[in-house]
């Protein structure tokens, strides 16, 4: 499914939020409560649905749903009482914005992610993106200063952001040491202990060609 909204468009498949082409940052369930209630709009969504459908066989309070219904209210800028998520009350909510079905040509290019390390390039995928020494993960390196599991990128409704995971000798987003979760952007420098790694997003996917990444003079004399 994928329909239109005033400024924004909906991608079901993508699990995309954009507005006038830029993501709109939604949580996991926030993005699956917006869904269901564009599927069934302009009818009321229960909340007993709701929980049904967002949480089976898991306790939630009322509160919880209250929350998601703020979180979507205020990506989408519905300062409006009811201007696009209306409360139906001790019922639930429905969507009553305007929506227009997209025809796939109509669809944006994927958002693609991707890390330069020296002359590679590594293509990250949508959720956990694991950076270490375990061959397994998404970005292996093979340096002994390098953790099992030194570091991981989430990307999640097309946004991305760096998490170091405990490592020994740290990672480093510019300058700074990370410290649980930081968002990332174009051409943001990562140091993952030795490693200089490069993260870059594009709309219009990964380029052709990757030149090798120029070394500042703290960076030559590591």
């Amino acid at each position: 499914m994928s329909v239109r909204f005033g400024a924004f468009a909906f991608h079901a498949d993508r699990r995309q939020v954009l507005r006038d082409g830029t993501a709109v940052h939604l949580t996991p369930k926030a993005f699956d409560l917006l869904g269901l209630l564009i599927e069934r709009a302009p009818a009321v969504v229960s909340k007993a649905e709701i929980h049904e459908r967002l949480w089976p066989d898991t306790f939630i309070s009322e509160a919880t749903v209250a929350g998601l219904v703020k979180e979507l209210r205020r990506a989408l800028s519905d300062d409006r009482a009811g201007a696009l998520i209306r409360t139906a009350h001790r019922v639930g909510f429905a969507f009553t914005g305007s929506t227009d079905d997209q025809a796939p040509t109509s669809i944006a290019p994927a958002v693609t992610h991707w890390l330069v390390l020296g002359t590679q390039r590594i293509e990250l995928r949508d959720g956990v993106n694991v950076i270490g020494r375990d061959p397994d993960a998404a970005v292996s390196l093979d340096v002994p200063n390098v953790s099992r599991r030194h570091a991981q990128i989430v990307l999640e409704n097309a946004a991305a952001t760096l998490e170091d995971l405990g490592s020994k000798n740290g990672t480093l987003l510019g300058d700074r040491p990370v410290r649980g979760r930081v968002e990332l952007h174009n051409a943001d420098r990562i140091q993952v202990a030795s490693e200089l790694l490069v993260y870059h997003v594009s709309g219009r996917g990964v380029s052709t060609a990757t030149q090798p990444i120029p070394l500042s003079e703290s960076d030559r004399g590591r």
